[in-house]
């Protein structure tokens, strides 16, 4: 439970909260299970707090610092996180659905098991985050960076990765079905046995990705760099590869059914 003196002094406002933390650094604020909802918390120095299950359901926090803090549990339903500093914070099994997280610092943040599904992540920086097992089904992610970021069996369909670094990121297993890709960025991606049916991947950048036991069925693939690629065992049926470049690609066992190829042909 949030500890009394820490919550009153919070609540008395930014200046007194902050005079404290300067005059006691030593001391690991608690605030976890408090009931903060709709506070105003714009610009809060949250930084290495035990926010653990605490409910900020629609608060403003605003270019707030939660790094190092921990968030775990903690309810931050469609919260106003614009430009927030969440770098390293632990946020597993918090719900941030809704939550607006335009230009937000995410990276090396621990969101396993999180629930993102229709947030705002427009150009938020997710670099190194663990979002294993996450829900970001219909999130926006346009511009943001995922490179390198562990997003294994997480739920990212329908979701908007428009022009999305995903480079070297592990979507091994992920559900992108009908995924908004065009333009992104995935260099070295590994999407192996990654459900990209019905995805919209028109230019985007898949040099030596790893695509083995993909489901592609039905998505556009067209105007893509799939050269050097691993599409052994994909499912490619239905799928439109036009103008895409499969030099050096791995088509070993690809089940081409229906495909459109790179010269406009369709492969029965």
């Amino acid at each position: 439970m949030a500890n009394r003196e820490h919550l009153a002094l919070l609540k008395a406002g930014a200046v007194r909260w902050i005079e404290w933390r300067k005059k006691n650094p030593q001391i690991e604020p608690d605030l976890s299970a408090a009931n903060l909802q709709g506070n105003n918390l714009k610009g809060a120095s949250l930084q290495e707090v035990n926010l653990s299950r605490v409910d900020l359901s629609h608060a403003l926090l605003m270019r707030a610092n939660l790094s190092n803090a921990d968030c775990g549990g903690a309810n931050l339903y469609k919260a106003k996180l614009l430009e927030a500093n969440l770098s390293a914070a632990n946020l597993s099994v918090a719900n941030l659905s809704g939550a607006v997280l335009t230009q937000a610092d995410l990276s090396h943040s621990n969101l396993i098991g999180a629930d993102l599904s229709q947030a705002n992540l427009i150009g938020a920086a997710v670099a190194d985050a663990n979002l294993i097992g996450a829900d970001l089904s219909q999130a926006d992610l346009r511009g943001a960076d995922l490179g390198t970021a562990k997003l294994i069996r997480t739920n990212l369909c329908f979701a908007n990765l428009i022009e999305a670094n995903l480079i070297a990121a592990d979507l091994s297993d992920a559900n992108l079905h009908e995924a908004e890709l065009m333009g992104a960025y995935l260099y070295k991606t590994d999407l192996y046995k990654t459900n990209l049916s019905k995805a919209h991947l028109s230019g985007a950048y898949l040099l030596r990705a790893n695509l083995s036991q993909a489901d592609l069925r039905g998505a556009n693939l067209s105007w893509t760099n799939l050269s050097k690629a691993n599409l052994a065992g994909a499912d490619l049926r239905g799928a439109n590869l036009r103008g895409a470049n499969l030099k050096g690609a791995n088509l070993t066992d690809v089940n081409l059914e229906e495909t459109i190829m790179p010269d406009s042909s369709r492969h029965d």
